[in-house]
């Protein structure tokens, strides 16, 4: 069900540009690879979800430090089989790292994947993540940074740019800027 979900969403998912196209490329082969959730399964890498979400007002954007990168990502993580979704598996990483609640899918599908290598640790080898990022709308503002995080906070969309983060980051940023449903409603 889960492996459904994902070919769908890839599949209905319009690249903007050449390298979001390799991106879908290589995730639909992934996706036909024996085990392509697993966390241990490092080659090429495997599938993980995440999330850009949204303040009620559309202006700001949730942003975690993450520690092992050394950069402010989206929330987001392994997929897990239990998981009914991308989706489902993105917002249960946004709840797990930031404690919001109440979310809702601002809209139907993904908003944007990446490929991007993951250094080496101790016992783990350097490989890809695969990462399916979708966007919600939080209907609130309350934040707590998870044990997972070293820090969680709601940054302007038009500040994004001075913080540590990465181009992925900063390509979703320039997606929600022209896209008109991201507006918010007057």
């Amino acid at each position: 069900m889960l492996l459904d979900d994902l070919r769908d969403a890839l599949l209905r998912y319009a690249p903007s540009d050449e390298r979001e196209a390799t991106f879908r490329t290589r995730m639909l082969e992934l996706a036909d690879a024996a085990n392509p959730f697993s966390r241990t399964s490092f080659h090429p890498g495997h599938f993980t979800a995440s999330a850009f979400v949204l303040s009620k007002e559309h202006d700001r954007l949730l942003l975690v430090f993450h520690r092992k990168l050394v950069r402010w990502l989206q929330p987001g993580g392994h997929i897990e089989l239990g998981d009914a979704s991308v989706a489902a598996a993105a917002q249960r990483e946004v709840e797990e790292e930031t404690g919001v609640l109440g979310r809702k899918d601002a809209l139907d599908g993904l908003f944007d994947i990446d490929v991007h290598e993951i250094p080496a640790r101790p016992g783990e080898p350097a490989h890809e993540h695969f990462d399916l990022r979708v966007l919600l709308v939080a209907s609130e503002d309350d934040v707590t940074a998870s044990d997972e995080v070293e820090a969680v906070k709601w940054v302007n969309v038009a500040d994004i740019g001075s913080l540590a983060t990465d181009e992925s980051v900063l390509r979703a940023v320039r997606k929600l800027r022209a896209a008109p449903w991201s507006r918010p409603p007057r």
